[in-house]
């Protein structure tokens, strides 16, 4: 008997996408039996965080995943729903509708599962894509060490006009200075 195609779910406002997103992906997809990994940019934060415009996030994405080969897919899913704010539930269950042979894998951080009580109907995201929790050391979850980095870190550093080197992958890096992003 086969087992389902199986596809982990990594969402995030990646604003910017950086290189610990990068490694947390590969490692995922080296360590969890998942075919595929699709990166979701958020298209409206539930907790009512600023963001950049979607379609710079997603080019974002997509030029940081272009490096982890074919396993590693962006997913538009959220702009699609043009929800006035993105819960996972509801992505869940459009994408569970869209791809019925699929089964889904939400892969979150240790920190996160102690914000749970704050996501909409918890117990039903659960329900329909069991997470992979992955933690830095100590953090508990999957542990694996990741560089300190941040997104709002690299939006501060941007302002400040210091450099990115090493916090995000080049392509990216190029991206935000052709487009004047973050200044």
């Amino acid at each position: 008997m086969s087992r389902a195609h199986t596809v982990g779910l990594f969402g995030g406002s990646f604003n910017p996408p950086h290189v610990a997103h990068q490694m947390l992906m590969l490692y995922v997809l080296e360590t969890c039996a998942l075919d595929e990994l699709w990166m979701m940019p958020t298209y409206r934060h539930a907790f009512a965080k600023e963001l950049l415009a979607f379609e710079h996030r997603m080019r974002m994405c997509e030029l940081a995943s272009a490096a982890l080969g074919q396993r590693v897919r962006v997913s538009r899913i959220e702009a699609d729903l043009a929800r006035p704010v993105s819960r996972t539930l509801e992505t869940v269950l459009a994408l569970r509708e869209r791809h019925p042979d699929t089964q889904f894998r939400l892969i979150v951080g240790a920190d996160v599962l102690k914000d749970s009580d704050k996501w909409y109907r918890w117990d039903d995201v659960v329900a329909h894509a069991p997470p992979i929790t992955v933690g830095r050391s100590g953090h508990g979850g999957s542990a694996v060490d990741l560089p300190a980095v941040s997104s709002t870190e690299i939006r501060e550093r941007l302002a400040e006009g210091a450099s990115i080197a090493g916090l995000v992958p080049r392509a990216v890096a190029d991206y935000i200075a052709a487009q004047g992003l973050y200044s």
